[in-house]
């Protein structure tokens, strides 16, 4: 697949996720924004106007007091980006939801349905949900280990798209004079029977003109390299330098050749956080502002949520870091990793606090010099576009005025849309209902066999 320029997503976190906890405290962010729909209404709309390709919607499923600020108080993404797509025409609607904790043929149903709602412009963010709390929440006694989640996701998503096939195009008659409103023969089930399902089908939901979503992936554990090799459109990273970014994008790329997937159809889309003012100095400055704003110890939460709900509280900020274990159910692999690096050099408390607030790619700069470092990177091949976070209103508005022109300048991005789906704007193939190509071949055997007699 050729690269037809750089992807621009926009991740809505109203008042602050981890990465922004003191947002709420920015007077251009209203006080209600992660429930406030003409809020998400109006940045989807400022992202459109900005030709960028998808918003993103996260989701958690568990919750204590010191969670971020966003998670408290947020809105359901499916229904969330529903009422967006109503009040949008052109831009892409990415919905997180959880395998761990919703059923296929639920996940399959709702993404189908924002799907036909949006005129084929939805996608899937898949997790497997990382807070092992969760499972209070829907009656289980535990979360599952990591290899499991990792298992039972693989089998999810595989009976998803096989449920979205469950309608060859045509199915429905568009002429009141046909004999019926079906053509049965364009129904299929799905009688999948699996190690964690068993989903017959078929899905009550026709196909959209995308043919079915494209499907976002973040993993960098093997698990989730090998998930993203098998399934993903877009592989959705943390990655914090180009280097990085690279060694994933190589690793998944040839796990996904040596399972007979072309490893071109493959999106590496990293998270990106922006500080934008008239120099570099200016902007360096009000990231550093930005990042020691509050009490440090209010990030204690985010660490104990990556260790299981282990309370730090009591821990002295400048010791060595504890030797507390980190949970096989619980956080995040590639976190995991920096923790144990952090023991290595000795690393305080304090120390891996501040590291958290510089966990992914972040750029402090001017406009110029924001989209330079793009390129670089888009270039490079160590990312074909960014996902953005959408935190302190004045970046956001500088980004789209100031750094998407230099971009689209220098022909590295759109001036306008070409496409009307979300698949379209990627560069990805419209997805054939798998049916309708036996189908077609059976006719023609057919009709091979007639002429011979």
């Amino acid at each position: 697949m050729a690269r037809q320029g750089l992807k621009l997503g926009a991740v809505l976190i109203g008042v602050g996720d981890a990465s922004g906890k003191q947002l709420w405290r920015d007077p251009d962010v209203p006080l209600d924004a992660s429930v406030n729909i003409d809020w998400y209404v109006r940045q989807t709309r400022e992202a459109e106007e900005a030709k960028f390709d998808f918003v993103f919607i996260v989701d958690s499923q568990y919750i204590t007091p010191d969670f971020p600020n966003h998670h408290l108080n947020r809105l359901e993404p499916l229904t969330l980006l529903s009422a967006v797509a109503v009040a949008t025409s052109r831009i892409g609607l990415v919905a997180t939801v959880s395998t761990t904790y919703s059923e296929p043929f639920d996940i399959a149903r709702r993404l189908a349905s924002l799907d036909l709602i949006s005129n084929g412009r939805a996608g899937w963010n898949i997790v497997t949900s990382q807070d092992p709390g969760t499972a209070g929440n829907f009656s289980r006694a535990g979360h599952g280990d990591y290899e499991a989640r990792y298992r039972r996701a693989t089998e999810s998503v595989e009976v998803v798209q096989g449920l979205w096939h469950s309608y060859e195009d045509g199915a429905f008659s568009q002429d009141r004079s046909a004999p019926r409103f079906l053509d049965p023969a364009k129904q299929h089930r799905l009688d999948h029977r699996g190690d964690f399902f068993s989903v017959g089908g078929p899905l009550n939901v026709q196909r959209s003109p995308q043919g079915q979503p494209p499907l976002v992936q973040a993993g960098t554990s093997p698990q989730g390299r090998e998930l993203s090799a098998r399934a993903a459109d877009i592989v959705f990273s943390f990655a914090r330098t180009p280097e990085e970014s690279l060694d994933l994008a190589r690793d998944v790329r040839a796990r996904a050749e040596a399972i007979g997937r072309d490893p071109d159809e493959l999106l590496f889309i990293p998270a990106l956080g922006v500080t934008i003012a008239d120099t570099d100095e200016a902007a360096a400055q009000i990231e550093r502002d930005r990042t020691t704003a509050g009490d440090i110890r209010d990030r204690l939460g985010g660490l104990s949520r990556q260790f299981g709900g282990h309370d730090f509280s009591g821990y002295d900020l400048d010791s060595p870091f504890p030797d507390v274990p980190l949970p096989e159910a619980a956080g995040i692999r590639s976190f995991h990793d920096d923790i144990e690096k952090a023991r290595q050099r000795g690393s305080t408390l304090r120390n891996v606090l501040e590291a958290q607030a510089l966990s992914w790619f972040r750029l402090a700069g001017s406009p110029r010099t924001i989209a330079d470092r793009l390129q670089l990177w888009y270039e490079s091949r160590a990312a074909d576009g960014f996902n953005l976070f959408v935190q302190h209103p004045a970046d956001w508005e500088r980004f789209r005025a100031e750094v998407v022109p230099i971009l689209v300048e220098r022909g590295l991005f759109r001036a306008e849309y070409e496409a009307t789906t979300l698949r379209g704007h990627l560069g990805l193939p419209h997805i054939s209902n798998r049916h309708a190509g036996t189908a077609n071949a059976a006719a023609a055997a057919t009709d091979r066999e007639r002429a011979d007699a």
